[in-house]
């Protein structure tokens, strides 16, 4: 008899579980239409940097890179920045400390003191998270494809067979984190670019805040720009093979 019921309770629990499922996919999928529709798209874009940041201080404890495949080619580019980003840092922890200390001497309340804490200490964590995003996060270079990051602001994957030229050349001069002038696209590390890419067509890059921009020449920082031009120059190999894979 027990046996005849526990099975009647299988059956019937079985489709419910089925039906929960369909029910909270549904719910889910139906959650984020409205939060797309009522978010406005570049603040769901900076949400999105702060996750990436907190995933990528993860990576960083982890010893771990993101977006990595076996046998890619991985070209850093942070040594230029992550100097700056520590000083950075540094001058955050002697402000709270010496805020910390002001508002003690103020007799400031315990919960005032506790806002502005909590505050600072947020700052110090985003700092680390775009250190660790700019370290977890490499240019990379597979049989398939290039990969252009900057942190957790950006992130271009191009096809590797678009990918007409590449050259060596270092200018100082760059102004802004991500720009765009005409068809040619910089991202600077500490207002430098070493390496050039020229692409056989035009490929649709999207900037930090969602803007969508057509580019066919990419101007980009790597620590070591020579390695980064014998990843990327064509062997007798991969000139042997189609987009597709298959030999020509």
């Amino acid at each position: 008899m027990m046996l005849k019921f526990a099975r009647a309770a299988l059956f019937a629990i079985l489709p419910a579980e089925v039906m929960l499922a369909v029910l909270l996919v549904a719910g889910v999928a139906a959650l984020r239409g409205v939060y797309e529709q009522i978010v406005p798209e570049k603040v769901r874009r900076i949400m999105g940097f702060e996750a990436k940041g907190m995933a990528s201080l993860v990576l960083w404890v982890g010893r771990r890179r993101h977006g990595v495949p076996p046998g890619a080619v991985t070209l850093s580019y942070h040594r230029e920045q992550t100097g700056l980003m520590f000083g950075f840092l540094f001058a955050c922890v002697i402000e709270l400390v010496c805020v910390e200390i002001l508002l003690r001497a103020l007799d400031a309340p315990t919960g005032l003191r506790g806002v502005v804490l909590a505050l600072d200490a947020y700052g110090i964590l985003i700092a680390l998270a775009v250190i660790a995003s700019y370290i977890t996060r490499p240019h990379v270079v597979t049989a398939d494809e290039l990969r252009v990051r900057y942190g957790a602001f950006f992130d271009l994957r191009i096809p590797r067979h678009l990918v007409a030229g590449v050259q060596h050349k270092r200018n100082y001069n760059e102004t802004g984190m991500i720009k765009t002038d005409g068809d040619c696209l910089a991202l600077a590390a500490n207002s430098q670019t070493n390496l050039i890419v020229e692409l056989a067509e035009t490929v649709v890059a999207v900037r930090p805040l969602g803007r969508r921009e057509h580019v066919r020449v990419l101007r980009f920082f790597a620590d070591d720009p020579s390695a980064a031009v014998e990843a990327l120059r064509p062997s007798r190999d991969s000139a042997a093979i189609g987009p597709a894979g298959r030999a020509k």
